[in-house]
């Protein structure tokens, strides 16, 4: 099945809408669309894996521990997290390309860092 994806409150906007743009078949929602902005680590983790979408963020100092004590107790769809330093349009074609070479149970219960 394809990915879909979720962006927390901390990804850049434009990562978002320019992967929507490049590849308009993807399915990425923003947190405040899903009702997940203001909420804590946990919750969004909670709400990606509800909607069975892999959680994208820039959170890479303490995501990682929210998502590994999620997925002790729980299955997530998954995890992405993008550096705040690399560039706009390396995240976008990173995303758009894991999104065409993979399907959604390769992703089960991992993270990844970009770029691959």
């Amino acid at each position: 099945m394809r990915i879909r994806f979720l962006a927390d409150e901390n990804l850049r906007r434009a990562i978002v809408l320019g992967v929507r743009r490049r590849e308009p078949a993807i399915s990425f929602a923003q947190a405040f669309e899903v009702e997940a902005a203001g909420q804590d680590d946990s919750t969004v983790l909670r709400i990606a894996a509800q909607q069975g979408r892999i959680l994208v963020s820039q959170d890479v100092r303490t995501m990682p521990q929210y998502f590994y004590e999620f997925t002790q107790r729980e299955t997530s769809p998954g995890r992405i997290l993008i550096p705040q330093k690399l560039a706009l349009s390396v995240a976008i074609d990173e995303l758009v390309l894991l999104w065409i070479a993979s399907d959604d149970r390769e992703w089960v219960n991992r993270i990844c860092y970009l770029p691959l």
